[in-house]
């Protein structure tokens, strides 16, 4: 009962971070109905992110899937706000950079604005989440809620439980993944959680291949997408974000005690370094 009445009353959600995740999600939210805050240190992000969700949207327009009323009415849902004070909701998921010191300031920061019943979620893709609420006085009130780029079409969610984390904040959070139109799956907090965890191999073996010159990237690419991949790991890799991808690796690698198999590529590495980020950057191993 306890699970079904709070339910009812998430009105509200906050999504801190405006880049492409945060945006996806914050469309996303406000598409099913939800009073939607999008939080972003940076007014720039802000003003490109509404433009980006007003651009995704208008492509549902097109394709007559929403009318132009529908727009206008999901982009009103969204409050664009670079004031941390702003940030007041039943639910805040956190989708900003892949810093465990970042992140935990902004909970601790955040949990002083809110009340003792705000869920906070984060959507980190490697960070340990039990480390981001380790000893915090809102550890039962927190989770990992992992959506998979781009937020609004990936169906699939990952919600990473910590040993504090209540019970019924799991139900809660499953419940709002299927009313994002989401498809839930649960899991205890582990290096690289289910998906990144698996999805290792998929990068570091086509990067191998590459390295190898058993044939380049775009034949990779066009080999695994006949096989029924979406989308190969080169082109994946460049719509997530070459940096974001790579450092994922790494946190695993890590974590895991640095096994042979799951080595991250110096192939990547040099095209972080050499900022080809992919479609962010306009380079990365395709041109765009």
């Amino acid at each position: 009962m306890f699970v079904k009445k709070f339910l009812q009353v998430i009105k509200k959600i906050c999504v801190c971070g405006a880049g492409t995740m945060g945006s996806g999600i914050a469309q996303v939210a406000a598409q099913n109905n939800f009073s939607v805050i999008l939080f972003d240190v940076n007014e720039d992000m802000l003003v490109k992110s509404k433009s980006s969700i007003e651009s995704n949207l208008q492509k549902l327009v097109d394709k007559q899937k929403i009318s132009d009323d529908k727009k206008s009415e999901i982009v009103k849902r969204i409050t664009f706000t670079s004031e941390k004070n702003n940030c007041f909701a039943d639910v805040i998921i956190e989708a900003v950079i892949e810093n465990k010191e970042v992140k935990q300031q902004l909970f601790d920061e955040l949990s002083l604005i809110n009340n003792d019943e705000t869920i906070f979620a984060t959507n980190t893709s490697s960070i340990s989440v039990s480390e981001l609420s380790e000893n915090k006085n809102y550890a039962a009130r927190f989770a990992g809620m992992h959506f998979f780029n781009p937020a609004q079409i990936m169906k699939l969610v990952e919600i990473i439980r910590t040993r504090s984390t209540a019970e019924n904040v799991i139900e809660i959070l499953i419940e709002l993944a299927k009313q994002l139109n989401k498809v839930p799956v649960v899991c205890n907090d582990a290096p690289g959680f289910i998906v990144n965890r698996v999805a290792r191999h998929f990068y570091l073996e086509a990067m191998q291949l590459a390295e190898e010159n058993v044939a380049d990237v775009e034949t990779i690419d066009k080999i695994m997408e006949a096989s029924g991949f979406k989308m190969g790991p080169f082109k994946l890799m460049d719509l997530i974000g070459m940096d974001v991808n790579y450092s994922v690796s790494n946190i695993v690698w890590n974590a895991l005690g640095k096994p042979e198999r799951l080595k991250p590529s110096s192939l990547q590495k040099n095209k972080v370094e050499a900022n080809e980020l992919g479609r962010k950057t306009g380079k990365g191993f395709y041109e765009y």
